[in-house]
C-alpha cells in the first residue's frame, strides 16, 4: 500500500463535474492499493495516517497530528501509485491489486479511517476524477507500507 499525503487548507474531488468529497484543514491522500495488501495493512497504514505529526504546533514546529488538529482526511483512489517505472518508458502496473479486491480494500480503509474519529469524504474508485488541492506549506509526505 502506498500513501500519497498532502497537508491542505481544503480539497474536493468532482466527478463529471460534480463534487463527490470535499474537505477543509486536513489531509488529502491519494491510496495505492497493492496486490498484497491485507486489512492488516490497511490497519497499520491507517494508524500511521491519523497519528503522522505533520501539523504545526503553537511554536511553528510539526508537532501535531490529524487527530490532535481535529482535521478532515479526503481519501482518494489512485492505482497510479503503484506503477513500475523502472524499465522502458510505458509504466506497468502488474503491483497494483486487483480492481475487485483493491476496491473492497480501499473502501475498507475509509472505514478504519474513520473509526479513528476522522472525518472522511473520498472519490469514487475507478472514476475519472478531478481533484482541487489548496497545499499547505507545501507538505507532502510518502509512505509505503513496505517500508
Amino acid at each position: 500500500m502506498r500513501l500519497l499525503i498532502q497537508r491542505v487548507n481544503k480539497a474536493s474531488v468532482t466527478v463529471e463535474n460534480q463534487t463527490v468529497g470535499k474537505i477543509q484543514r486536513g489531509l488529502c491522500v491519494f491510496v495505492g492499493i497493492a496486490a498484497d495488501d491485507t486489512v492488516a495493512t490497511l490497519e497499520k497504514m491507517a494508524d500511521k495516517l491519523v497519528q503522522l505529526r505533520i501539523f504545526e504546533d503553537k511554536d511553528g514546529k510539526m508537532n501535531l497530528s490529524l487527530l490532535d488538529i481535529g482535521g478532515q482526511a479526503l481519501l482518494v483512489s489512485q492505482f497510479t501509485l503503484l506503477a513500475d517505472c523502472s524499465k522502458g518508458r510505458r509504466p506497468a502496473f502488474i503491483g497494483a491489486g486487483d480492481p475487485t479486491k483493491a476496491k473492497e480494500l480501499y473502501e475498507h480503509f475509509c472505514q478504519i479511517v474513520a473509526d479513528r474519529k476522522i472525518q472522511v469524504q473520498k472519490g469514487i474508485f475507478a472514476a475519472d476524477m478531478t481533484v482541487h488541492i489548496e497545499n499547505d506549506g507545501p507538505c507532502t509526505f510518502w509512505l509505503d507500507s513496505k517500508k
